[in-house]
């Protein structure tokens, strides 16, 4: 759920302006699990232009204090969200931690970085949303290991599909983002990042990912 249709759009603005979204249906990018996709997102790009890292950063954490009131602590999923969220948590005047994809192999061998108090009260922080497998991997770490209480998920962006709203939901986990696919997609028309052919081709991408373009 986006938090604010207007500060979606603004989202959206920036996000393509400093390149943190990069759309190209003509040369779709190809992405880990080799799924073509006309979308690039890499938010981490954000934290390199201080205004727009400001505007994101202030907006979230107003949202978290709105919708959720003082949490005992921020997460931040690794590695995208581990920047922007401990700045949040600095604005909150909160502890941080952050979460890796898996116990590190040596040492303590932690999937958890950083101080967790049992059964404390966490928001966690994501950068993007695509299928939500990662983000809910970061949340069962911090249930399991950590004995959290996960008051809700706050992302930059989402790309809105199916199956990350339906395991979101199966969780009984909050999530709300500043921007989301379709906004973007109308912002990028709006602005001539695209033009009608380009759009209509980006909204079908969403529909069917795996089969697309092929």
């Amino acid at each position: 759920m986006i938090l604010d249709e207007s500060t979606a759009h603004k989202t959206a603005e920036l996000l393509l302006q400093i390149n943190a979204i990069k759309l190209n249906p003509q040369e779709p990018f190809i992405w880990a699990s080799g799924l073509k996709s006309p979308i690039y997102c890499d938010n981490r790009i954000i934290l390199s232009y201080p205004p727009i890292r400001n505007f994101i950063v202030s907006e979230l954490a107003k949202s978290i204090e709105t919708l959720f009131g003082k949490p005992d602590i921020i997460a931040g999923v690794a590695t995208g969200a581990i920047g922007v969220g401990a700045i949040i948590a600095d604005y909150l005047g909160l502890p941080f931690v952050y979460v890796r994809p898996e116990p590190k192999k040596h040492g303590r061998k932690n999937q958890i970085e950083g101080k967790l108090d049992p059964h404390a009260n966490v928001v966690v922080i994501e950068d993007l949303i695509s299928t939500g497998k990662s983000s809910l991997n970061a949340i069962k770490a911090l249930k399991e290991e950590g004995q959290a209480n996960i008051k809700g998920m706050m992302a930059i962006f989402t790309y809105g599909f199916n199956e990350a709203e339906t395991r979101f939901k199966e969780e009984h986990i909050d999530v709300y983002t500043l921007g989301n696919y379709d906004i973007l997609l109308e912002e990028a028309y709006k602005t001539n990042y695209l033009n009608k052919k380009e759009l209509e081709l980006l909204k079908t991408w969403r529909e069917d990912p795996a089969n697309w373009n092929t």
